[in-house]
């Protein structure tokens, strides 16, 4: 237990580093909003910054905060849109300030400015410490804090190519190239194609003594191609044929979308002439760029501890996997050789990152661990709420490092890590599980989907189906979709790919919370097999 003698020792030891940062040349500092239509001039350095976050966390801790942090940022977007032979349009956003959460008798503040001066943040710093002391009065529990090492570290995602180093004209010409190869194929009428990209430098501190510096970039390539019928009776699309990545410019030239756009065209076209499916119970065969959505949507929004317990509700609803007393250690999520991480750190994940937006350093851990309920997604707030269950397993209470907000002006709160279906031991992949069914459909690509208010019962389409027949795939069909009630689907999973089948799929926008905001995150998969699934016709009704 932490004495008074201790705990004042150690706050001045933070204090005391914080005042040694703010001895930084050149200061007071001096920035401000652009007016409409400017871009970003006089950017703080990393020690300017620095000493910013000081001059917070000391006027926090002044107006009576015994906790507080400052995330510091700035949130670069830029966006190139396409159609066919044209450009639609080129933006590009830019956006700097401070937010500062303030913890008082156990009860959060936050404020946030645009405002980069010491007068600025350290106003921002009081109202924080101002909010907190207004919120007392709705207090549920007083928060407590999971404890959490300081850290001094700079980090950054690994991207080798800075796509705000690449021209407009460069990444324009590439996706029209893209799209006119889309084009050649048969009965293609209609493409577009988007790069899209995010660029993120992070600075955080905290009175824990944490001084934290961090580059993120992110890209994603969608395109829609769409393919009309001769007597104008059918269309059909071929979307989502790239997953997003938490990497540079360098994956979008991996994506080679030029070389194989012909082969997505003609994928959309096939499906003209596809077979409507019959109605009944099928063995699915589902691939990685599918079954990633049906991770997010049924495990990985299900076992955030904040909506397991009801604090979110407003935003897509609660969760079946409650409550926690009753699930963790007990209820069976699926097969024995079902195993569901959590973590931020694999290469190239949407959600990857050195620290979390409360300095935590992620770790990896087992949500679903031999097919049983093991853990939820939390935060340092959240992680004493489970104190008894990491207890009884002789684990220390700590956050996971699930603490995201997407913007300086948002707070902080429990955000989806990448949460990933892991390979098994057989290194067997698609080809063999397809070989293996007798009577199947096999799924590519993320279509359209329905999930109820606790992530029990569902509908999921895809992009591409197939028939499976006798070990073979037998021709594309149309209008497919199935029915799942969650722990009936995944406890049907009798067959999953190895090491080498392992794929990233994910989403560059994930919603959460009022007032709501974005995440991007990713899902590790392996091909994996589902036995008697309910499957319905979706097609359009004259």
């Amino acid at each position: 237990m932490t004495s008074r003698r201790n705990f004042l020792r150690q706050g001045g030891m933070a204090l005391g580093a914080f005042a040694a940062l703010r001895q930084v040349p050149g200061l007071p500092l001096g920035y401000y909003p652009p007016d409409a239509g400017e871009t970003l001039a006089d950017i703080p350095t990393d020690d300017q910054i620095r000493a910013l976050m000081a001059d917070a966390l000391n006027a926090a801790k002044a107006a009576g905060a015994g906790y507080s942090d400052v995330r510091i940022g700035r949130y670069q977007n830029n966006f190139v849109i396409t159609r066919e032979h044209q450009i639609v349009q080129v933006v590009d956003t830019d956006s700097m300030g401070a937010g500062i959460r303030a913890l008082v008798d156990g009860t959060w503040g936050f404020a946030a400015t645009r405002v980069l001066t010491t007068d600025g943040v350290a106003a921002a710093a009081r109202e924080a410490v101002a909010i907190a002391k207004a919120n007392r009065i709705a207090q549920d529990r007083p928060v407590v804090l999971a404890p959490a090492p300081a850290v001094q570290a700079t980090w950054n995602n690994g991207y080798t190519k800075d796509p705000w180093d690449v021209p407009v004209e460069e990444k324009a010409d590439l996706l029209i190239k893209a799209n006119g190869e889309a084009m050649k194929a048969k009965n293609v009428k209609f493409v577009s194609s988007v790069m899209y990209f995010v660029k993120e430098h992070r600075h955080f501190a905290n009175t824990d003594g944490s001084v934290i510096s961090q580059a993120v970039v992110r890209s994603w390539v969608p395109m829609q191609i769409t393919a009309i019928a001769p007597d104008q009776s059918d269309f059909q699309n071929r979307s989502n044929t790239v997953q997003p990545m938490g990497r540079g410019y360098e994956y979008v030239l991996e994506a080679d979308i030029v070389n194989n756009a012909r082969r997505w065209g003609e994928e959309a076209s096939e499906k003209l002439t596809a077979k409507p499916v019959e109605v009944g119970r099928y063995d699915l065969v589902l691939h990685p760029t599918h079954l990633w959505l049906t991770v997010h949507e049924s495990i990985a929004h299900p076992t955030e501890l904040d909506r397991a317990l009801g604090y979110e509700a407003n935003y897509a609803g609660t969760s079946f996997v409650s409550p926690p007393e009753k699930m963790l250690g007990k209820f069976r999520y699926g097969p024995e050789f079902m195993n569901i991480q959590g973590d931020r750190s694999q290469f190239g994940g949407c959600a990857t990152i050195g620290y979390d937006d409360e300095g935590v350093k992620p770790e990896e851990f087992l949500i679903i661990k031999n097919g049983v309920v093991n853990d939820y997604q939390t935060t340092r707030e959240q992680a004493n709420w489970l104190k008894w269950w990491y207890d009884s397993q002789n684990r220390p209470t700590r956050s996971h490092g699930n603490s995201n907000g997407d913007s300086w002006s948002s707070v902080q709160f429990q955000r989806m890590p990448n949460v990933s279906l892991l390979p098994g031991t057989k290194d067997i992949g698609w080809d063999d599980l397809i070989a293996a069914t007798d009577r199947g459909i096999g799924i590519m690509g993320d279509g359209s989907f329905s999930i109820d208010q606790q992530r029990y019962n569902a509908q999921f389409g895809g992009q591409l189906f197939y028939e499976i027949k006798g070990g073979k795939i037998v021709g594309m069909l149309k209008d497919v979709a199935y029915q799942m009630r969650t722990p009936d689907f995944w406890n049907s999973m009798d067959m999953i790919g190895g090491r080498k089948s392992y794929m990233m799929g994910g989403a560059f926008f994930d919603g959460k919370g009022q007032p709501g905001q974005v995440n991007a995150v990713s899902h590790g998969c392996v091909p994996s097999r589902f036995r008697n699934i309910n499957v319905i016709n979706t097609g359009r009704k004259a």
